[in-house]
């Protein structure tokens, strides 16, 4: 290998991070993806592929797709779940996997609340009717912090009272225990996009006059118990994110600053990293729309960074290398977070790492991938009358690097 080949450029996207106990290769992190595939809750071979893959690629930290702490937590009857001990084992297959490829096995706890008992995204979650029942898919009375429909065509949800409260907060705790125990090393609640967490959070969905709700301390105590019960059932060397929606969609009302404020005290609760996505609620007040431009959601990141002080995660649009390098350099977030990209390529970490000049960003890859791609590489770079002759040196060299 010429000298110049293993010339590294030092990069903050390439570079490891330590969380608590657990350390990952880089900062490229696999975004939770739901699929819709599960059976019963339970991951099947899709799900093992489909993760398989991005741990192939380098990315750094492999998110599972968002798992729903008991059934009716669902969105759909394609959703995940890790409610039973039972399901454990085909988590754990993953988990395996996913390290045995060099990267960190994540999970994301949520509950759908009142947006649950629909069909699947190709079906634009249309509600669940009675007729949907003949199929085996009868729809269920959802929950959430009151009483409204969520989105047209949706009945009312039931308004948990105390005792229902209780029992979901137990359940993400539950939840925590298993996804430990399946294997996973990193937790993330979710807190955003319309979930169960988010209509307690919002205005919008909470008009509770009780404690949990009437102001911001009242409407964010769900989530704060919810983070306790999962920071005491979740290992002390295992980190614990937060997924947030940092502002409300169209018309909302939680903003940027309660944000804020929610990451304090997450914080404060031993929330390691916060997540920053918007969206998923919307009401009739003047908030405009978050555009949808390439890294439309990075202010998010930074403002809480910078006003919490707390390491953040920035996700949205992020699909050039230079650009998920820019935002780490600024110190606006200290992790990226790609979805969509990755599946249209999921080798895009190695391509991000060569692109910025990593000078080992074949190692992202399993050993033998890289063995073939460096002795492809040098023998590319012979002229093609001395390739023939040089196969037998090209391996020799693979075998000294």
């Amino acid at each position: 290998m010429k000298k110049s080949d293993k010339a590294n450029v030092p990069t903050r996207l390439f570079s490891p991070v330590a969380l608590r106990g657990i350390s990952a290769r880089n900062r490229v992190v696999v975004s939770p993806m739901c699929q819709y595939r599960s059976v019963d809750g339970s991951p099947t071979d899709w799900h093992l592929v489909n993760s398989g893959r991005y741990a192939i690629g380098g990315a750094g930290i492999v998110f599972y797709e968002e798992t729903a702490v008991e059934a009716r937590g669902r969105k759909s009857y394609g959703c995940a779940s890790i409610e039973r001990d039972g399901q454990i084992p085909a988590y754990r297959r993953i988990t395996d996997f996913i390290r045995a490829m060099g990267a960190v096995p994540a999970i994301q706890l949520g509950h759908s609340g009142a947006k649950g008992s629909v069909k699947g995204a190709m079906d634009e979650w249309t509600p669940l009717t009675a007729g949907d029942a003949a199929a085996g898919l009868a729809p269920w009375q959802t929950i959430s912090a009151s009483a409204h429909p969520f989105g047209t065509g949706r009945p009312p949800s039931t308004a948990m009272d105390q005792g229902e409260i209780d029992r979901v907060v137990a359940a993400f705790a539950a939840a925590a225990a298993r996804s430990h125990a399946a294997g996973f090393d990193i937790c993330e609640i979710h807190g955003a996009h319309g979930y169960l967490i988010h209509q307690f959070l919002s205005p919008v969905t909470n008009t509770r006059a009780d404690r949990y709700g009437a102001d911001r301390a009242g409407r964010m105590r769900f989530a704060l118990e919810v983070t306790e019960a999962v920071r005491a059932a979740w290992p002390a060397h295992k980190p614990l994110f937060f997924r947030v929606s940092a502002r409300d969609g169209r018309g909302g009302l939680w903003d940027i600053d309660d944000s804020v404020a929610l990451a304090g005290a997450l914080k404060e609760r031993g929330v390691d990293v916060v997540d920053c996505s918007s969206g998923g609620i919307t009401g009739t007040s003047s908030m405009p729309v978050v555009p949808r431009v390439p890294g439309y959601q990075v202010e998010f990141a930074r403002r809480i960074k910078q006003a919490a002080g707390v390491p953040t995660m920035a996700v949205g649009l992020i699909t050039e290398p230079a650009q998920a390098e820019a935002i780490l350099q600024a110190g606006d977030a200290d992790l990226i977070a790609l979805a969509r990209e990755l599946m249209f390529n999921a080798d895009w970490p190695v391509h991000a790492a060569k692109a910025l000049g990593h000078g080992a960003y074949l190692s992202l890859l399993p050993p033998d991938f890289a063995f073939r791609l460096h002795r492809r590489d040098e023998v590319g770079r012979l002229p093609f009358n001395q390739v023939g002759a040089s196969l037998a040196h090209a391996d020799a060299l693979v075998e000294s690097t």
